[in-house]
């Protein structure tokens, strides 16, 4: 039995290619996820910006892996020295399950700071669930703005703050602003876009590494133009009583606070016997195979894969989407193989280079050394992006999408309830919040 923990990238494509390859009865195949579905998390911009509609960008595990047994639960603890995993179901209890080969999947988070305020009033851009969020709070704040006369309660709400200046961070700030901007615009008259603030916050002297230089600067200009406001050098502080505190000794209410900067490791490898590197990454040799271990594979965020493009000692492959699809291929091809009695080939792949969306027709692009601007780029990001999502069924939805887009305005509509969509039922039950008895009402 094959155990594969996490159905991100490399769980969902490795476990893909081995019910393609191995013969039916040859090996079961186990995806064990806290979620039922896989996230494309590179079109979650879009998906918060309204130009994808969520579901799309989600690829349900039990449809797409027929022939594999799929559990929605989490990994609590696994002895590879034993080849067996401690699982906890979404419901019920805690069991042990047994294998044989491991596959570790399970990804990475947000990696976070203690900084004071941040856990109670930030969130992060990893998921559907997220993005879904982020769509309705950014409108439901232009709806408080428009419908007060009070200038602070207006400020705080249109008032926009950012951390992280990665891609997923950029393209976040920017389909949102894009979508804001565009809003406003059209359906908020005692509104105007100037009256929104939003604020980019970078640790470093610069955003977007993935690219050259000249690039990221060339993004910032453009940010900048549409009067958006990009703090390089600068770390958020502190967020108390709705108050926004900066390195740099500025401060602002703000009512919204996304924390994109950087990820790390599944912290379940803490609760592994299997060998981590310093970072907390899972040790790989360049077959993917588990350092010093049988029978174990690993890749993807949570994996020190060593670099065989480069000439620096001891380089690794990015925690990218690029390299997790092709580590999955061949991490796939070569449990086959081992299980065949062949040896198993290393992975090798240059970096192509990245692409990022900024807006409806605004991107930037720098692929195989060819630097790409404006809607040029943003052309090569949606084909790109597209051609990589799994399955048909998906790539045509999302297409699907995009030519709704261009003959129907964007729909800009905050359905508030779904973040508390039991409030009114338990109003008229009776039940205030807060009261004796609302918190039982909530929970159930």
């Amino acid at each position: 039995m094959v155990l594969v923990v996490g159905g991100g990238y490399v769980g969902l494509y490795t476990a893909l290619r081995l019910q393609k390859r191995l013969s039916r009865g040859g090996a079961e195949v186990v995806v064990v996820d806290p979620q039922p579905h896989m996230t494309y998390q590179p079109f979650l911009p879009e998906a918060a910006a309204g130009s994808v509609e969520p579901r799309h960008v989600v690829v349900p595990l039990r449809r797409t892996l027929p022939r594999c047994r799929v559990v929605t639960g989490a990994v609590l603890s696994l002895s590879h020295a034993d080849r067996r995993a401690r699982i906890a179901p979404v419901e019920g209890a805690p069991y042990e399950l047994s294998y044989d080969v491991l596959v570790m999947a399970a990804g990475s988070v947000a990696r976070t700071l203690p900084i004071p305020g941040l856990a109670e009033h930030g969130i992060g851009f990893k998921s559907v669930g997220e993005a879904i969020y982020l769509r309705n709070h950014v409108l439901a704040r232009l709806d408080a703005a428009a419908s007060t006369d009070d200038p602070a309660v207006r400020t705080r709400a249109l008032t926009f703050t950012f951390v992280g200046g990665g891609y997923a961070g950029i393209e976040a700030f920017a389909e949102l602003e894009d979508m804001a901007r565009y809003a406003v615009e059209h359906h908020y008259p005692r509104l105007s876009p100037s009256d929104m603030r939003w604020v980019l916050v970078e640790a470093t002297g610069r955003i977007l590494p993935e690219v050259d230089l000249d690039m990221a600067a060339w993004t910032v200009r453009q940010l900048t133009a549409r009067g958006m406001d990009v703090r390089l050098n600068t770390r958020l502080e502190e967020v108390a009583d709705g108050v926004v505190r900066l390195s740099d000794g500025d401060s602002f209410a703000s009512d919204t606070l996304v924390w994109t900067a950087g990820t790390r490791p599944n912290p379940l490898l803490a609760e592994t016997d299997l060998p981590l590197d310093e970072r907390g990454r899972v040790r790989c040799a360049p077959t993917l195979q588990v350092s010093g271990l049988e029978d174990a594979w690993a890749a993807g965020d949570l994996a020190a894969v060593p670099d065989l493009t480069k000439d620096t000692p001891g380089a690794t492959t990015a925690p990218n989407a690029q390299h997790a699809v092709r580590q999955a291929k061949r991490l796939a091809d070569n449990v086959v193989a081992v299980l065949r009695g062949e040896e198993p080939r290393p992975y090798r792949h240059a970096y192509a280079g990245s692409v990022a969306s900024l807006g409806l027709h605004e991107g930037v692009a720098q692929v195989y050394g060819v630097k790409l601007k404006g809607w040029p780029a943003w052309f090569m990001h949606r084909a790109y992006h597209v051609s990589r999502v799994p399955t048909f069924n998906r790539k045509a939805r999302v297409v699907a999408d995009w030519a709704l887009a261009s003959v129907f305005r964007r729909e800009v509509i905050a359905l508030g309830q779904l973040q508390d969509p039991r409030r009114e039922f338990v109003t008229a039950a009776g039940l205030v919040p807060g009261r004796p008895g609302a918190e039982r009402m909530q929970a159930g």
